[in-house]
């Protein structure tokens, strides 16, 4: 099956649910529909979209004998059981993070993915920005030598008030961990991608700056609530963290550390890291996405700018425009459903494909419990 010939629907017309229609529709997928919370989100998301259908329940999703994959863009409480069941009636899945709510789940839609040999992404997006898979590609070569050390953060502001609210900071809606959940994941999926080495062993520290918020009444979208105009609020407590610091050891000895934050003032949304090597050291921010840093001890430093004439072989076909034309966020989701729906027109579910899975979104999950058993018992957590 060619892709041009894949039809996938969408739940979730919030933030995320667009940038999943607008990277389908650059791809060449064709989208049937897309599903609010409600019917009147549906239809509205359908007119300002110009798609075909407003799906009234997530039930005329599955029963949709045309549509062949699932993309899930909804509250993190609702992933595990969207999931299953679009698993269950031969969907294809691509989920947004964290694949469930905790690790029993997560193994369980693994395991579930795997029996039906069904294509099952997580959108760990980020490691598809070019530049970090050319990072990915210096490490397989060697030409970063042993890695001894992987550090760096994941910063925003749109938590920074007190005012400022979301369902995603109740641990009822996106889980007892929320700043290292909705992005330190992505900075743990990334780092662990490109250097091939795995988190081992975590020791964290978690704090809650506004531990009570004031709610709006009535829900507020993702990244939106600086725009709102002044509501009626009443105080709600909050248990999820806006700050989390872990230190990490790696497969094969190399140490680190990662900080996040969603109350650090001016940083919209700031992903980070440095990794030292034996040969060289690498560095790249996502507020200058198509630069990449190569420091040397013995000779001059490099600054390798996003130039598919300049990449390798497998990172050139994720990279569309020529140098000087850059690329970003909303094509790093163009990316990741690249590599997911040339798996599914390729029809081999058990090759090791280039996006995120299952297993890789498993893999978070457990991490993120063990950062909140370290938190707890301020001690160290083997993996």
């Amino acid at each position: 099956m060619s892709m041009e010939k894949i039809n996938a629907a969408i739940a979730g017309a919030g933030f995320i649910g667009p940038v999943h229609l607008e990277a389908l529709r650059r791809l060449g997928v064709n989208v049937t529909g897309i599903l609010g919370c409600d019917a009147d989100e549906s239809e509205s998301a359908r007119r300002a979209h110009g798609l075909p259908r407003a799906y009234s329940n997530y039930d005329e999703i599955l029963e949709d004998d045309r549509v062949h994959s699932v993309h899930l863009a909804v509250p993190n409480v609702l992933h595990y059981e969207m999931a299953k069941k679009a698993l269950l009636a031969g969907k294809h899945v691509l989920c947004e993070k964290p694949l469930a709510m905790n690790s029993l789940e997560s193994a369980e839609l693994v395991e579930l993915a795997r029996s039906k040999r069904l294509a099952a992404g997580v959108c760990y997006n980020v490691r598809f920005y070019p530049l970090n898979l050319e990072a990915q590609a210096m490490a397989r070569r060697g030409d970063l030598g042993e890695i001894f050390l992987i550090n760096g953060s994941y910063v925003q502001d749109w938590l920074f008030y007190e005012t400022d609210y979301n369902w995603r900071v109740l641990a009822d809606q996106g889980g007892a961990l929320r700043a290292v959940a909705d992005i330190g994941t992505h900075w743990m999926d990334l780092v662990q991608t490109v250097t091939g080495r795995a988190v081992e062993a975590v020791f964290a520290d978690l704090h809650t700056v506004h531990k009570t918020r004031k709610r709006p009444k009535g829900e507020v979208e993702t990244f939106t609530g600086k725009l709102a105009s002044e509501k009626e609020t009443e105080p709600v407590s909050i248990s999820t963290e806006d700050y989390g610091a872990v230190l990490l050891r790696f497969q094969g000895g190399a140490r680190g550390s990662l900080y996040v934050s969603q109350v650090t003032a001016g940083r919209k949304n700031c992903i980070r890291y440095e990794i030292s090597g034996s040969k060289c050291a690498l560095a790249w921010d996502s507020e200058s996405p198509n630069q990449l840093w190569i420091g040397r001890r013995s000779q001059p430093n490099q600054n390798l700018i996003r130039d598919p004439a300049l990449m390798s072989n497998e990172t050139r076909k994720f990279t569309n425009y020529p140098g000087g034309h850059n690329e970003g966020f909303p094509d790093t989701f163009k990316q990741c459903f690249r590599a997911f729906y040339e798996a599914i027109a390729l029809g081999d579910s058990a090759a090791d494909p280039l996006y995120p899975t299952f297993q890789a979104g498993h893999r978070e999950v457990i991490l993120c419990e063990a950062i909140i058993q370290s938190h707890n018992e301020q001690k160290w957590i083997n993996i």
